[in-house]
């Protein structure tokens, strides 16, 4: 019988554009819209100007594009931008693998595209096919990895080489090896969440880089583990108490995963995102305005998924990252303030160690609790209930399986522009976003990726005040 790693290596390795559904290539299409805006908004973060002094440590060359600085290797340039895509907490996630696809696997595609000088057509095929893997092994070993394991850093590997070997034209057997080399280097672990460390944005950028590096070790004759995923001592069995083999292969060629991808519109953890969504409705509802909220509620009782609320548990944030992964601060915001934007995470709302505004008074009045029928629906749905005791004693509740990005409850691409917009605008101005627009709307015309995105934004090497 052929492993699966083989049928998905053979997969990955004879397809191309033109075997792409219409349907499969509009979904790249609006993933790498919304992967630029976080990666061009991103470059300007102070964990990026680190990477980006990194990078250029590594050698100089002009192989391609590092947004924000100067130009680099394929492989540096896959780092930087990496860990640039995945700092404002905005980039795509997709449920069913409970990782961000596009943070790792675009930058290592556009990285090898300019090396390799390739054309549009064949990186947007090379994006969907690193999503196709990167979905495939995620799904196949969760939920139970999620508990240790950062799938972004360590099943995105896999599709970050996708991506770069497609583009490289491995054969099946040089993929093959591609992912074996792929899957040994597959790591990310939840323990940064503890201290609110740059980690959770390392994964992506070590994971566009290991995929670069599997792909051109393939190409030179590199040899991989033929049955990186289900071998004994395989990616399956070491990082999951259980796995779903049959997740690889089941539709492959045929259903194809991208277009399951979900787009967030908070600046925050994914697993918030559907109860942020419900409180924003009841704000809505009971037409409340400024501090409204805080005039209103007496008790907030936020209800959830077991997996998603041991990354989102945080009750008392003492920083902007521990914000971004607290339900309870999030879901505060949202009824204090209408929205859960990057303006709700700003450095100056955590000056002494504590939030600073009048959020903090809503946040002690929440409570959060794990729900066994939200938690059978998940990683399928990443429901949330939400009711609200008011002072006059009156109970509102709201409930959701997705948010607002999800292909159940899905956004129009002229939203995700708006989005585009509304994180180059207030940094680059509005020539910078007409010039990202024009970009990627004549990506596929583009004969040579090393020009696609040419002097999209400045290049500064001033880093932004530390977080």
């Amino acid at each position: 019988m052929v492993s699966v790693t083989r049928q998905l290596a053979d997969l990955l390795a004879n397809t191309s554009y033109a075997d792409l559904p219409k349907e499969t290539l509009d979904a790249t299409r609006r993933s790498i819209l919304d992967w630029l805006g976080s990666a061009l908004a991103g470059s300007v973060e102070w964990p990026a100007r680190i990477a980006q002094r990194i990078a250029a440590q590594l050698g100089t060359s002009d192989q391609a594009t590092v947004f924000g600085a100067e130009r680099a290797s394929a492989a540096a340039a896959a780092f930087a931008n990496g860990v640039a895509s995945h700092i404002l907490e905005l980039d795509d996630v997709h449920k069913g693998s409970t990782l961000h696809a596009a943070a790792p696997i675009i930058p290592a595609a556009l990285a090898i595209a300019e090396r390799e000088h390739a054309s549009g057509c064949s990186f947007v095929a090379a994006v969907a096919l690193g999503y196709e893997a990167a979905f495939r092994v995620g799904e196949a070993v969760n939920p139970s990895h999620y508990r240790f394991w950062h799938p972004t850093g360590t099943a995105a590997t896999f599709g970050a080489a996708a991506a770069a070997g497609s583009l490289l034209r491995l054969k099946t057997e040089q993929m093959q090896h591609a992912l074996g080399t792929a899957g040994t280097q597959a790591s990310g672990l939840w323990e940064f969440n503890a201290d609110g460390a740059m980690s959770k944005h390392l994964h992506p950028g070590k994971a566009a880089l290991n995929g670069v590096l599997s792909a051109d070790l393939a190409r030179a004759g590199f040899t991989g583990a033929s049955r990186i995923l289900e071998g004994e001592r395989g990616f399956f069995r070491a990082t999951s108490v259980t796995h779903d083999a049959s997740r690889i292969t089941d539709g492959l060629g045929e259903r194809w995963k991208i277009q399951e991808n979900c787009f967030k519109l908070h600046s925050c953890c994914g697993h918030t995102h559907t109860a942020i969504d419900v409180a924003l409705q009841l704000r809505a509802q009971q037409n409340w305005h400024g501090q409204d909220a805080l005039a209103h509620i007496a008790e907030i009782h936020i209800e959830t998924y077991g997996p998603g609320y041991e990354i989102v548990k945080e009750l008392s944030p003492r920083s902007p990252f521990q914000a971004k992964f607290s339900i309870a601060y999030c879901v505060a915001a949202a009824l204090l303030e209408g929205r859960v934007g990057l303006e709700q995470f700003s450095d100056d709302r955590f000056q002494s160690g504590t939030t600073q505004d009048s959020v903090s008074a809503l946040l002690r009045q929440v409570r959060v609790t794990v729900e066994q029928d939200l938690t059978h629906k998940y990683p399928a749905a990443w429901p949330a209930r939400v009711t609200l005791i008011l002072h006059d004693g009156c109970k509102l509740t709201g409930a959701s399986d997705f948010p607002r990005g999800n292909p159940e409850n899905p956004v129009s691409t002229a939203e995700l522009e708006e989005k585009f917009r509304s994180l180059i605008e207030p940094r680059f101005g509005t020539r910078t976003v007409i010039a990202g627009l024009r970009a990627l709307e004549h990506l596929e015309a583009c004969e040579d990726m090393a020009g696609a995105f040419p002097d999209l934004i400045p290049v500064s090497h001033e880093p932004m005040p530390r977080r």
